[in-house]
């Protein structure tokens, strides 16, 4: 049995790390939010110690490994903010902690050098959830791909990526709506599907910016082995009229070569499938997120083009003034 600390128990994702470290047969000892909304610790582990402090975390973490032999935190399961992701990752490694990482890992392609320095001096591995990598479907559809590239080695894919999930007035209000801290739409909501399409298809080529604002991103990308126009938002305006008729506040479909991919279910279960490959020594370290990272980055960093060249056919119910940067419906 392994004893882990979390960060971020109050987080959206946080029950899906406290059934995955119960699952796996392991305890979590330690946890820590502002927040104090924490019930659903009872449901998994209510001895675990909680704290509102992160100083007051610190310091329990830290005589753990200090006076308890046996008792000492080996795993820091991190379900913060992702701004803060880079600091708590660093404080499990410097507690002599692996690190189990919530997407994104980092915001930008540098901190995983650093973090790669510091994994190096501490001895200890930090692990991100990709847990589409893991998801059946996905594997089938890497093999299926793998097989044709063997017929064709120079085949490219036609892809269209759509994912709405609607978000109410609250999401712009918290730290998710600014794109500091979050990295907005394409990197709070995107980034695991571009680590799957990357997974799937190879390296970048190409990376065009077609929207970004604060409620919807939405691109080109040219993949080694796949031409993938993408759409992503968090406004309900846009969900598709057949996804409003079933009153559905979320939409998701991937197409290859004009076949749609079906992969809606098959959730439940990925971050315990995801624990039970860190803890078998398989998880996903530094490396496996320096594309997505650097997708979303570079998206991040790029003036949007607007409706030219190959865009999402989504992309034209966006009126032409909200395609910059900072404009939503409302402002």
């Amino acid at each position: 049995m392994k004893n882990f600390a979390l960060i971020g128990a109050g987080g959206y994702i946080a029950p899906r790390h406290m059934k995955a470290i119960k699952e796996t047969g392991n305890n979590l000892v330690a946890a820590v939010d502002k927040n104090d909304s924490v019930g659903i610790m009872d449901s998994y582990f209510p001895k675990a110690n909680f704290f509102t402090e992160f100083e007051r975390f610190d310091r329990h973490v830290e005589k753990l490994r200090r006076e308890n032999a046996g008792k000492e935190v080996n795993y820091v399961s991190i379900c913060s903010p992702n701004y803060l992701h880079d600091a708590h990752i660093r404080f499990a490694l410097r507690t002599h902690a692996d690190a189990i990482c919530e997407k994104p890992l980092v915001l930008n392609p540098w901190n995983i050098d650093a973090l790669q320095e510091i994994e190096e001096e501490c001895g200890k591995k930090v692990n991100t959830i990709l847990q589409l990598r893991l998801h059946p479907s996905i594997v089938d559809l890497k093999q299926s791909v793998e097989d044709k590239l063997k017929e064709e080695p120079d085949k490219k894919f036609e892809v269209d990526l759509t994912y709405l999930t609607s978000r109410g007035r609250w999401y712009h209000v918290s730290w998710k709506g600014d794109e500091h801290k979050s990295g907005g739409v394409a990197t709070n909501i995107g980034v695991h599907f571009f680590d799957m399409l990357t997974y799937v298809f190879g390296p970048v080529q190409q990376n065009v910016c077609h929207v970004r604002n604060v409620d919807t991103s939405a691109g080109f990308l040219e993949l080694k082995h796949a031409r993938v126009r993408w759409f992503l938002s968090v406004n309900a305006d846009y969900l598709p009229a057949v996804a409003k008729e079933n009153k559905q506040s979320t939409y998701r479909s991937i197409t290859v070569n004009g076949h749609e991919f079906e992969f809606s279910g098959g959730f439940t279960d990925l971050h315990t499938k995801s624990y039970e490959e860190i803890l078998a020594g398989r998880g996903f370290g530094l490396d496996s997120v320096r594309d997505c990272i650097g997708i979303v980055h570079d998206f991040r960093n790029s003036e949007p083009s607007g409706l030219v060249g190959d865009y999402h056919p989504f992309c034209q119910a966006i009126d032409r003034e909200l395609l910059v940067v900072g404009r939503r419906q409302g402002d």
